[in-house]
């Protein structure tokens, strides 16, 4: 079962929630303690509810209001919480692509992730916030057989539910070769198939990639490819596979060989808040033998690691 960590709140009261938060930003000294129990404690359409009554009661954006009161990762968390799911990738993607570098390791994390709806939702968002056209900002910003494979998975045109076994051995056959020939064309051909296959054709194919080339998949791709290539096409193969695994290991990785990559950890989190993110902390602990929750414990602070902490809705046994 698929589950996520934040849920509709009870007794729901958009009006007094918007006058708590009036009160805490407007004090002399911001209450910071009040905006995380009601940001992290309200799912998102809420939060959008309360934005409206905050905006009725005082004529002003309660974003703006947070951007203001607030700052650093703290603040990025709280505004973070205010957008639409979709709004929100959009957001990310476009500071992934506009910004100083490219952020390829953001572009991956959503665009491998994503079903089509979300994508198509995505899309929309970033052209009414940016007035910029999503795909012809990665074919601009980003280059090769990554941006062929991005390109690809923006168009949002993946099969879903859809299974024929009788191609699958077939499939499995061009990215075996794919993986030896290495050409443009094969390359062509194995981002083809990753990116336009139904989830559940593509675990049949790589049972039978398994089988014709005695491999998985994701070894034989990580021995033939590198770059951001090779990690684009390692991410649609997890996310096939088990996506809270793969948000688990994205984490893992963020806050262990980054030395706490705060963008990506805030990003899975408020993300996948309303979606998998129980899941996500399971195959954490599972994997990793500490909890999710120890280890952001053990990395952020103040307030930042309240709120971080409120998002992940950890019990008491995993300290």
């Amino acid at each position: 079962q698929i589950q996520g960590t934040i849920f509709p709140a009870p007794n729901f009261n958009p009006i007094m929630d918007g006058q708590l938060l009036g009160g805490a930003l407007q004090g002399i000294s911001c209450e910071k303690d009040v905006l995380i129990d009601i940001l992290t404690q309200r799912c998102n359409s809420q939060r959008l509810m309360i934005a409206e009554a905050y905006r009725d009661m005082y004529g002003r954006d309660l974003i703006t209001d947070l951007k203001e009161n607030l700052s650093h990762h703290f603040k990025e968390v709280m505004v973070g919480l205010m957008y639409p799911p979709a709004s929100y990738d959009a957001h990310e993607l476009w500071h992934a692509l506009k910004g100083v570098d490219t952020e390829e390791q953001c572009l991956i994390d959503i665009l491998a992730s994503r079903s089509n709806m979300e994508i198509f939702q995505m899309k929309e968002a970033y052209l009414m916030q940016y007035n910029n056209d999503l795909q012809q900002d990665i074919d601009s910003e980003t280059s090769g057989h990554f941006r062929d494979t991005l390109m690809n998975l923006a168009q949002g045109t993946r099969m879903e539910g859809y299974a024929d076994p009788s191609t699958a051995a077939q499939d499995a056959m061009i990215l075996w070769e794919a993986c030896q020939q290495k050409t443009g064309e094969h390359k062509n051909m194995l981002q083809m198939i990753l990116c336009n296959k139904s989830y559940q054709q593509l675990w049949m194919v790589f049972q039978e990639f398994q089988n014709i080339s005695g491999q998985d998949i994701v070894d034989a791709i990580n021995e033939c490819y590198d770059g951001y290539f090779q990690e684009l096409l390692v991410a649609i193969v997890l996310c096939v596979r088990d996506k809270p695994s793969y948000f688990a290991y994205r984490l893992y990785s963020a806050i262990h060989d980054f030395g706490f990559h705060n963008k990506t950890v805030i990003r899975i989190l408020i993300a996948r808040s309303e979606i998998d993110l129980m899941n996500i902390r399971q195959r954490y602990k599972e994997r990793y033998g500490k909890s999710l929750f120890h280890d952001i414990k053990h990395f952020a602070s103040g307030h930042y690691e309240s709120a971080l902490l409120a998002i992940c809705a950890g019990d008491a046994e995993d300290y």
